[in-house]
């Protein structure tokens, strides 16, 4: 059985979950947290709970009942990222603030937060408060960094891993914390749990910056969005690096002032794959993919374990 075909088996336990969650929201925001919930999505985060918890020991109703705060975090991130984008598509749908007014987006985007807050607390586990918490401030934190970075050449190697640190590997870290803290693992236990998660997020971000400059043809999706975005991901950079003076003060001008247009990206994204700077960054990946991997070797070998180290091969080699 594939990887894929193996977790789509969690998907209906997790989805119904989600839907029971979703009953406790006052009915005014249920069409906006339906339809950014119900638009799809990998589930990535909960199955990540789910399976961490397995791993050490605690498989029943209540973790999925947990594991569904972090898509309802994760949604409502996306509610208000769409809302800061301006974004007219999410996975292909109307974005909701092209359906809803953008006051009730940002307004259903705090409700989803405040219930998924809600239902953390009612597991009486300070630690699973601390940790969510926590995983909620630093992603906002990775947005802000990311919003600070926009159009902007100037942004370190540093500040870029820790903008994506934030935004993106924060809130798969504490999937997996908390799925080691509800199944009551040791404190190296919830060290590597943690440890996996973290290193997992920062290669997922990694390859789908990555993929931004794919072509079409391979993602469905329009390709050198960064580009036009005013985003300074890894390939970028390293394309800008290399360019000669006169090439380089020319692209810093047009992207900084946000004039580059698709036809303008689609050459960018072509030359980042023809010099290979996509495939550096997926290499960078691998490196927090090695240690997302060596984290797991201290916690039990179970059937989840082989899992979670598809998983990491899955982050890897992704194409979409």
């Amino acid at each position: 059985m594939t990887l894929k075909a193996r977790l789509a088996l969690e998907l209906p336990a997790i989805n119904k979950a989600l839907d029971k969650a979703l009953h406790n929201l006052p009915t005014a925001v249920l069409p906006v947290a339906r339809h950014i919930l119900e638009a799809g999505g990998k589930r990535l985060r909960p199955l990540l709970l789910v399976l961490m918890a397995r791993l050490l020991g605690r498989d029943d109703a209540r973790i999925r009942d947990l594991a569904v705060t972090l898509e309802m975090l994760h949604a409502a991130t996306l509610l208000h990222d769409d809302v800061l984008d301006n974004a007219l598509t999410r996975r292909g749908k109307p974005a909701a603030q092209t359906l809803f007014s953008v006051p009730t987006v940002i307004l259903a985007g705090d409700a989803l937060l405040a219930e998924a807050n809600a239902l953390v607390a009612a597991w009486g586990d300070k630690r699973l408060s601390l940790c969510f918490s926590q995983a909620t401030s630093h992603t906002a934190a990775g947005e802000i960094l990311e919003i600070a970075a926009q159009r902007r050449v100037d942004v370190t190697a540093s500040a870029y891993t820790e903008m994506i640190r934030g935004k993106t590997a924060w809130l798969i870290r504490a999937a997996c914390e908390m799925g080691a803290l509800a199944a009551e693992a040791d404190a190296a236990q919830v060290e590597a749990a943690a440890g996996y998660g973290e290193n997992i997020g920062m290669a997922f971000q990694l390859v789908d910056d990555a993929l931004d400059f794919a072509a079409q043809s391979v993602t469905g999706k329009p390709t050198g969005g960064d580009v036009r975005e005013g985003k300074l991901t890894l390939p970028l950079r390293l394309y800008r690096d290399n360019l000669q003076e006169a090439e380089r003060t020319a692209f810093d001008a047009a992207f900084c002032a946000g004039r580059l247009s698709a036809e303008e990206a689609a050459v960018i994204a072509e030359r980042i794959r023809d010099m290979g700077y996509d495939v550096r960054a997926r290499e960078e990946a691998n490196v927090y993919l090695v240690a997302a991997r060596q984290a797991l070797e201290i916690l039990p070998p179970r059937p989840e374990r082989q899992l979670l180290n598809l998983m990491a091969d899955y982050v890897r080699d992704r194409q979409k």
